[in-house]
């Protein structure tokens, strides 16, 4: 069953034993470092290889295609290692239900505050759409999040509670109304 539908999936996640949070909390101090190293470092040879794949890719369309995939899937590896990481918030506020419905309430505020700022010339669009990690709402669940941004004015998209909350800026809808603000018009 997917999980956007399911309703079990949107409540809060049980809290986690002290004693593996301490240990993961100690884990992510030696580890975090090593990973805030590599993920530049695979980054810059990726780049130093990609330009001389590039001859090759002037060539093969399919080749330059796989090897901007593979970069991604390269880098997105690497941030997925440290999803495991616990931090000091996350180790004191395990449980703390009132801890995560205020994360959660300056998220989408300021998510909200983005996307409604009025729209100016020569700049870019405000953000329609957003995502909030599992992390900020793991104390509370997904439902609240909903909660909250459909009382902001934003639309539930399609979503892995598992991983984030996916959603859309529903004033965003309709591009032509949203005036050009007058600090705009006059430059």
């Amino acid at each position: 069953m997917d999980t956007y539908e399911d309703p079990a999936a949107w409540g809060p996640e049980p809290v986690r034993p002290r004693w593996s949070l301490a240990l993961r909390f100690v884990a992510t101090l030696l580890v975090a470092p090593l990973l805030c190293v590599l993920w530049p470092a695979t980054a810059v040879v990726l780049f130093v290889v990609g330009l001389f794949a590039d001859g090759i890719a002037a060539v093969s369309e399919g080749f330059g295609r796989g090897y901007v995939k593979f970069t991604g899937d390269v880098l997105d590896g690497i941030v997925r290692l440290g999803s495991w990481c616990v931090t000091w918030p996350e180790l004191r506020h395990e449980g703390d239900a009132a801890y995560y419905r205020a994360r959660v309430d300056k998220v989408v505020g300021n998510w909200t505050e983005r996307a409604s700022a009025p729209r100016e010339r020569k700049k870019a669009r405000p953000p329609v759409e957003c995502e909030i990690p599992r992390r900020v709402y793991r104390g509370v669940g997904g439902r609240y999040v909903a909660e909250v941004a459909l009382a902001q004015g934003w639309e539930l998209r399609p979503t892995d509670v598992r991983k984030e909350v996916r959603l859309w800026w529903s004033a965003a809808s309709h591009p032509q109304d949203a005036p050009l603000t007058d600090t705009a018009r006059d430059s």
